[in-house]
C-alpha cells in the first residue's frame, strides 16, 4: 500500500469521513481523494466505508486499516524539508542599448523620422 493513500485515508478518518473536507484539509481535489479510496479499497480487497454522505462510517476492514496505516505513518522517517530558497536571484541582462529620456517636445531620441 502506497504510504500516501494511507495518509489521506486517516486524513479523512480524522475528518469524520467527509470527503469534502478532508480533501480541502490535504490541500488535494476531491475527485483525487476518491480515487485513493478506491485504489486503497482494491488493494485492500474490501470496503472500507460503508454508508454515503452524513451516514458513513469504517466497516470492520477499515478498522484494521486504520490501525496499520496510523503504525505505517508513524514508522515511516519525516520527509527532508525543503530547501528555503533566498530572495533576489541572477541579475538579469540590459536589453540593448541605453535609451535617452524622453523630452516634452523633442522627437524620440531612438526613432528616426519620418521623411514626407
Amino acid at each position: 500500500m502506497k504510504i500516501a493513500h494511507l495518509r489521506r485515508f486517516v486524513a479523512l478518518v480524522d475528518n469524520d469521513l467527509h470527503f469534502p473536507r478532508a480533501a480541502e484539509a490535504l490541500g488535494i481535489p476531491l475527485p483525487s481523494l476518491y480515487t485513493s479510496m478506491e485504489k486503497l479499497e482494491a488493494e485492500v480487497g474490501h470496503p472500507i466505508t460503508t454508508g454515503d454522505g452524513a451516514n458513513r462510517r469504517l466497516t470492520p476492514a477499515g478498522k484494521l486499516v486504520l490501525e496499520e496505516a496510523r503504525q505505517r505513518i508513524a514508522d515511516e522517517p519525516q520527509p527532508a524539508p525543503e530547501p528555503i530558497s533566498r530572495p533576489g536571484g541572477k541579475a538579469k541582462a540590459s536589453k540593448g542599448k541605453g535609451r535617452a529620456p524622453i523630452v516634452k517636445g523633442q522627437p524620440k531620441p531612438y526613432k528616426k523620422r519620418q521623411g514626407r
